[in-house]
């Protein structure tokens, strides 16, 4: 008979403790974006909602973002790094394949040795952290777990691409996960469609890229050697509006609640357009408080969740203990989504 192992002893339950995050220091309006794409403003609002969005200054890197949020976090939540037993962080615009942001961020902030990873679940990677970290909680394997979304977008754009550019920001978002007497993060409903794997992607591999070479983004952008990203807007909001409702309903229901329990929704910030659509298509009520920081922030893909939750909280929108539904979907198609109770 095999032996049982022991050591780990799991919990009840977890909770978000705190959120916070950094947005990037430039204001960027559509008069700045629509000349490259020969656009105006008002078919920027009218097909995003965005009337600004937020991009890093050139001298901020995605390392000073991510350190900038998950500093403000710890300080929300009362707790020093060496508390940290896990960060998990979640981007695709890092440029180097190893070593992890994660481990660069947890030296950074002293969380050293917390166990340290990326994910790469592009605009579902956060709510893919918060999953992962309840379970790490939960099982006994850690007392607290640092989720951070980053995402420095606007290195990966290609400013005369109509399909994509001008919906993108930078910026971080983070979370600390602690234990909980009860489960106050409801299970979550995860995948991935790899059939539209093509539908948001990069134009360039890096593998075509010479690795001699010295980095020149706009040069490189423009002589089309660089990886931008682009979408194929309608199959993605056809896929969107078509599966991300049955998901979102499905978390619902895993937490054991009904579509009337929800008192907050935090969508990924993809899209006004999703946001407002999705909202009437689970039939939530008047009073329910929507996450729509997309239209001075726009997309920042990981980060999105965190910084709409953040904006929420700090407007007075939504308040702690209410029970929110956050839905990330993106590139891949991967999606997640889960019920929290809000911190």
């Amino acid at each position: 008979m095999t032996r049982a192992l022991t050591g780990h002893q799991p919990v009840p339950g977890s909770r978000i403790l705190a959120v916070d995050g950094f947005r990037g220091e430039r204001v960027v309006p559509n008069s700045e974006i629509i000349g490259p794409i020969d656009s105006s403003d008002e078919w920027i609002r009218q097909r995003t909602g965005i009337v600004t969005r937020r991009r890093a200054n050139p001298e901020t890197t995605i390392l000073d973002m991510a350190v900038a949020a998950a500093e403000a976090t710890l300080a929300k939540a009362g707790l020093a790094a060496t508390q940290i037993d896990a960060v998990l962080l979640s981007t695709v615009t890092y440029f180097e394949q190893t070593p992890a942001l994660a481990a660069r961020v947890a030296h950074a902030i002293g969380a050293t040795p917390a166990a340290a990873f990326d994910i790469s679940a592009a605009c579902a990677g956060y709510s893919y952290g918060i999953g992962l970290a309840d379970s790490l909680v939960r099982s006994g394997q850690a007392r607290h777990v640092l989720v951070i979304g980053v995402e420095r977008m606007s290195d990966f754009i290609d400013p005369t691409d109509r399909s994509i550019s001008f919906l993108l920001g930078d910026g971080a978002g983070a979370a600390v996960v602690g234990a909980s007497d009860v489960p106050l993060i409801g299970p979550t409903v995860w995948g991935a469609d790899g059939s539209m794997a093509c539908h948001i992607d990069q134009t360039q591999s890096w593998l075509e890229l010479r690795s001699g070479d010295a980095l020149d983004t706009p040069a490189q952008v423009a002589a089309g050697t660089w990886p931008t990203l682009r979408q194929q807007g309608p199959s993605v909001f056809k896929w969107v509006i078509s599966n991300v409702p049955d998901i979102a309903r499905r978390a619902v229901s895993a937490a054991g609640l009904e579509i009337s329990d929800i008192e907050v929704f935090v969508p990924h910030q993809a899209n006004m357009r999703i946001i407002d659509q999705v909202a009437k298509m689970l039939g939530l009520g008047e009073d329910v408080a929507i996450g729509r920081d997309i239209a001075d922030t726009g997309n920042t893909s990981a980060a999105s969740i965190p910084l709409a939750t953040e904006r929420l909280l700090r407007e007075g929108q939504a308040h702690s203990g209410q029970l929110a539904l956050q839905i990330g979907f993106g590139a891949g198609m991967a999606y997640s989504a889960q019920v929290v109770a809000l911190p």
